[in-house]
C-alpha cells in the first residue's frame, strides 16, 4: 500500500473572478524557477514536502501575486506549476496531474502515462488518487463538495495531493493537502489532521474511535464520531480582503522592510552578485528567498508574502510589475548558473533571508502598518503597478481636469 497522510487543510473564502494573462504568464515563470531552486538546494522530495504543507502553499500563492486569502489561489498556483513544470518534467523529475472540474478526472489516464514513463506503480497511484478524493468528499462528510484535485508526484515515488472543496451555504472553499509519508492506514487517521470553522458533530469514519462502525453499515447510525486529531497544521483564512496588522507578524515584515529600505546591497557582502537591485526588489527577494530556504515555522503568517508582489485585487497593494519581472530574472539568471556549477547568486539570494531572520531577532517594530501600505499604493505606478481593474496612475492623473 502506497503511503499517505494528510498533512493539513485551509479553510478559505470563496472568491469568483479571473487570473489575467499578465499575471499568470509571470505567476508560471516565477513558480518555475522557485521550484527549481529547491530542487537544486533540497531535491525533489522537499519540493512535494512543501506542497504538502498548507501554510507553505499559501505563502507561495501571496509571493506569486494571487490574493493572498482566497480560494482562487490554489486553483491559479496548481495551474501555474503545471504549466510550467510539466514541460521540464523529464528533466525536472516532478509531475503534476490533475486540476478543476474536467480536468480533475482525467488524473487518472495521466498518472498511468506517468508511471509507463518512470517505472512507478500507475495501478497503486491511481488507487491512491481516489482513495484521497473519497475520503474527503464521502468519509469525512464537513459539507464541502470536492471540484479541484491535483496528484503531484515525483520520478522516486514521493507524492503530495492538493485538493479543494466548496460550501454554497458558507461561502467557504476547504482545501485538504496530502502526503506520501507516515502512512498507518488510508481508512484509519489517514490525517495528520483537517482543520476550519466549527460546523458542530460531523460525520468522520476515518476516526479511531469509528474502528467498529466501519465493520458494519448499520453502526454507522448509532456512532457520534468525534472530531479529528489535534495535532494538525491549522490555516484558517479570514473574510476580509485587505490586509490587516493582525494578519502579519510585524517582527518579521518589520525586518524585511529595514532590510530594504534602510540597508543597501553593498552594505552586506555576501549581497555583492546582487548589486545592483533598488529597495523594492530587495523586498521581493528577500521574501522569495524564504519561501525557497525558510523552515515550516516561518509561514504562519502567509499575508507576510503579500508584501513581495503585492496581489492582483490591490491588497496590500497593486502588483509591481517591473519589481516582479526583475524578481524572476535573477532568480532565473541564479538557477541558470548553478546548473553550470556557479552557485554564488544562489548563495546570494539564500542570504537574504538569512540577514533577515538574523536582524529579526532583535528587531522591535515601531512602524504604521496602515502608513506602509498608504506610501506602497500611492508609489505603486512608478513600479509598473496593475490590478485586475487595469494600471496604476500617477496621482495627478487620477484626477479629472476641468478644462
Amino acid at each position: 500500500m502506497l503511503a499517505l497522510k494528510r498533512s493539513g487543510s485551509a479553510d478559505l473564502p470563496l472568491h469568483y473572478g479571473h487570473v489575467p494573462p499578465w499575471l499568470a504568464e509571470r505567476m508560471a515563470k516565477l513558480g518555475l524557477a522557485i521550484t527549481e531552486s529547491i530542487l537544486a538546494e533540497y531535491g525533489k522530495a522537499e519540493v512535494i514536502r512543501r506542497l504538502s504543507n498548507p501554510f507553505w502553499f499559501q505563502s507561495l500563492g501571496a509571493v506569486m501575486g494571487m490574493d493572498w486569502h482566497s480560494s482562487g489561489i490554489t486553483t491559479s498556483v496548481m495551474g501555474a506549476l503545471k504549466k510550467s513544470i510539466n514541460p521540464l518534467s523529464k528533466e525536472l523529475g516532478i509531475y503534476i496531474c490533475g486540476g478543476k472540474g474536467k480536468f480533475s478526472r482525467e488524473t487518472p489516464n495521466e498518472l498511468l502515462r506517468v508511471a509507463d514513463k518512470t517505472g512507478l506503480n500507475g495501478t497503486e497511484l491511481v488507487r491512491a488518487s481516489k482513495l484521497s478524493a473519497k475520503v474527503d468528499n464521502t468519509a469525512v462528510q464537513d459539507g464541502f463538495q470536492l471540484y479541484l484535485h491535483n496528484f503531484i508526484l515525483s520520478s522516486e515515488g514521493d507524492w503530495a495531493v492538493i485538493q479543494q472543496g466548496m460550501n454554497d451555504f458558507s461561502s467557504t472553499a476547504r482545501r485538504y493537502h496530502w502526503h506520501s509519508e507516515n502512512l498507518k492506514s488510508f481508512v484509519e487517521e489517514p490525517h495528520t489532521g483537517i482543520c476550519g470553522f466549527n460546523q458542530g458533530t460531523i460525520l468522520n469514519l476515518t476516526a479511531h474511535e469509528a474502528s467498529e462502525t466501519r465493520l458494519g453499515v448499520l453502526a454507522m447510525t448509532n456512532e457520534r464520531p468525534n472530531t479529528m486529531i489535534a495535532e494538525v497544521q491549522k490555516l484558517i483564512m479570514p473574510v476580509h480582503h485587505d490586509v490587516k496588522s493582525k494578519d502579519i507578524d510585524l517582527k518579521r515584515l518589520g525586518s524585511i522592510l529595514w532590510l530594504a529600505q534602510e540597508k543597501k546591497p553593498a552594505d552586506f557582502e555576501e549581497l555583492l552578485m546582487l548589486e545592483g537591485m533598488g529597495p523594492k526588489t530587495l523586498q521581493s527577494m528577500a521574501l522569495v528567498s524564504e519561501v525557497i530556504y525558510g523552515t515550516p515555522s516561518r509561514f504562519s503568517d502567509p499575508a507576510r508574502y503579500s508584501f513581495a508582489n503585492g496581489g492582483k485585487d490591490g491588497h496590500p497593494f497593486p502588483v509591481p510589475v517591473n519589481v516582479y519581472d526583475e524578481t524572476i530574472k535573477v532568480l532565473q539568471k541564479a538557477v541558470e548558473m548553478a546548473k553550470i556549477g556557479n552557485s554564488e547568486k544562489q548563495k546570494a539570494i539564500k542570504s537574504l533571508h538569512l540577514i533577515a531572520q538574523t536582524a529579526e531577532q532583535n528587531f522591535t517594530p515601531n512602524m504604521d502598518f496602515d502608513s506602509v501600505i498608504e506610501i506602497e499604493r500611492k508609489e505603486s505606478w512608478k513600479y509598473g503597478g496593475k490590478t485586475v481593474f487595469g494600471d496604476e496612475l500617477p496621482p495627478e492623473s487620477n484626477q479629472l481636469t476641468l478644462f
